[in-house]
C-alpha cells in the first residue's frame, strides 16, 4: 500500500512505522544470536567481537531505533509542525539498517564509522528543527540528550578503532543511562496521561516540576560519570545519588498508581517497566555501597525490565493510536508483557546458579515477547489508517 502524499509504501508515512518494526525484528534476532555466540554456536565475528557487538547494538541498534521512531512521530503532536514523511523517513531507516549490517559483518572502520555515527545527529536535526519552528524551548533537553547519545556513540566507535575495550564500555553504558533519562522524561509525561485516558479518570496526576528536573539532571549526571569511567568503579559516595534517583522514581510511580491499572495490559505493562527503572537505580546504589556483587545485575534490570519493558508497552500503544485503531491490543500481547517481565529474573538472578538455563530461558522469553509484537503489529504498521487519514 502507498502513502498518497509520497507515492512510497505507507510503511514510510511516519517515523514510528519502519523504526518500530525494524527495531522489534532486530530484537527478535539479536538476543538469541548473542546467546548462541556466547556459547560458541556461531561462526561469525562482528566488529569488536561479540561482547562489544552485544553491548553496542542493544543500545545503538535496538534502543535507539525505538527512541527515534517515537520522537520523529511525537514531535508533530508536541509542536504542530508536520513530521518527516516519505523519502526522509526511508533514508533514515536505511541508514539505521546499514549501521546494523556493517557492525554485524565487521565492515572496514572507514565505512562503519561515518554510517553508524550519522543516524543520531540527523534525528536530532529533525527534532530540533520542529522545536525551533514552534519556539518550544521546554523540549530542547531532548535534543541535548540526542547529541549526548551521539557523543557516547562516538566514544564507543573510537574505542573500537583503538581496540580500547574500556572506552567502548564507557560510551555504551553512558548511553544506556541517558536512555534511562529519556525514559524518565517521556514516561513522566505519557504514563499519567495514558493512565487518565485509559481509566476514564476526570484528570491526570499533576507533575512536580522540581522532582522532574531533579530526575533529569541526575540522569545526565550519572551518564557523565559513566562516560568518564568514574561511574564504572564502585565508590560509596555515588550510592546516595542512585538511591535518591530511585526514590524519586518510586514517588512518581506511587502518585500515578490507580488500582484499576492492573485490569488494563497497556497500563500495567508501562507502570511495571517504570518500577524496574526505579529498582535498577536502587541496585546501582547497592553496588556502589558494596552490598551487591554484580554491576551486570543492575544493568540488566534497567535494560530488560526498564528500557525493553517500556519499549514493548509504548510501541504496542503508540502503534495503535497513530494508525487510528482502538487501543485494544491482541490478547497475546498480555502474554508478551508477561514474558518480557519474566525475562528479568531469569537473566538477572537465575543465570548466577544456572548460567546456561538462565541465559537461554531469558533469551526465549525476550524473543517470543517481541516476536508476538511483530506478528500482530506488522500488518498494522504496513497498512494505511482505516479512517483514511494520513500517517
Amino acid at each position: 500500500m502507498q502513502d498518497r502524499r509520497t507515492a512510497l509504501p505507507v510503511l514510510f508515512a511516519l517515523g514510528f512505522r519502519p523504526m518500530f518494526l525494524a527495531g522489534s525484528l532486530f530484537a527478535v534476532l539479536a538476543v538469541p544470536l548473542w546467546i548462541a555466540a556466547l556459547f560458541g554456536h556461531v561462526d561469525l565475528t562482528p566488529a569488536g567481537g561479540w561482547l562489544t557487538w552485544h553491548r553496542h547494538e542493544m543500545i545503538f541498534g535496538f534502543g535507539i531505533a525505538i527512541v527515534a521512531g517515537f520522537l520523529l512521530t511525537a514531535i508533530q503532536a508536541w509542536t504542530g509542525v508536520p513530521a518527516l514523511t516519505g523519502m526522509p523517513v526511508l533514508l533514515l531507516a536505511a541508514l539505521w539498517l546499514a549501521g546494523r549490517l556493517l557492525w554485524l559483518f565487521n565492515a572496514p572502520l572507514w565505512l562503519l564509522f561515518p554510517v553508524d555515527l550519522l543516524f543520531l545527529p540527523l534525528v536530532a536535526l529533525a527534532i530540533g528543527r520542529s522545536l525551533w519552528l514552534a519556539r518550544q524551548a521546554r523540549n530542547y533537553p531532548i535534543v541535548v540528550m540526542l547529541l549526548l547519545l551521539t557523543l557516547c556513540n562516538l566514544l564507543a566507535l573510537l574505542g573500537l578503532a583503538q581496540d580500547d575495550f574500556a572506552l567502548q564500555r564507557h560510551g555504551a553504558v553512558a548511553a544506556l543511562w541517558l536512555i534511562a533519562g529519556l525514559m524518565g522524561l517521556i514516561g513522566g509525561r505519557v504514563i499519567p496521561f495514558f493512565t487518565q485516558r485509559g481509566l476514564g479518570l476526570n484528570e491526570q496526576v499533576q507533575a512536580i516540576p522540581r522532582l522532574d528536573n531533579l530526575l533529569m539532571a541526575g540522569s545526565i549526571f550519572v551518564a557523565l560519570l559513566m562516560l568518564s569511567g568514574i561511574g564504572l568503579r564502585p565508590s560509596l559516595w555515588q550510592a546516595p545519588i542512585y538511591l535518591l534517583l530511585g526514590l524519586g522514581h518510586i514517588v512518581r510511580l506511587l502518585r500515578w498508581h490507580h488500582p484499576r491499572i492492573w485490569t488494563v495490559p497497556l497500563l500495567w505493562s508501562l507502570h511495571l517497566s517504570y518500577a524496574w527503572l526505579a529498582l535498577a537505580m536502587i541496585a546501582m546504589a547497592l553496588w556502589h555501597g558494596g552490598w551487591l556483587l554484580g554491576f551486570s545485575q543492575a544493568i540488566h534490570l534497567l535494560v530488560i525490565g526498564g528500557m525493553s519493558g517500556m519499549i514493548l508497552a509504548m510501541i504496542s500503544r503508540v502503534s495503535l493510536g497513530h494508525t487510528g485503531r482502538p487501543l485494544q491490543p491482541a490478547a497475546a500481547m498480555s502474554v508478551a508483557f508477561i514474558l518480557i517481565n519474566l525475562a528479568v529474573p531469569l537473566r538477572v538472578w537465575l543465570t548466577i546458579p544456572m548460567p546456561l538455563t538462565g541465559f537461554w530461558l531469558a533469551s526465549l522469553c525476550w524473543a517470543v515477547a517481541f516476536g508476538l509484537f511483530v506478528w500482530h503489529y506488522a500488518p498494522i504498521l504496513l497498512a494505511p489508517r482505516p479512517d483514511g487519514r494520513q500517517g
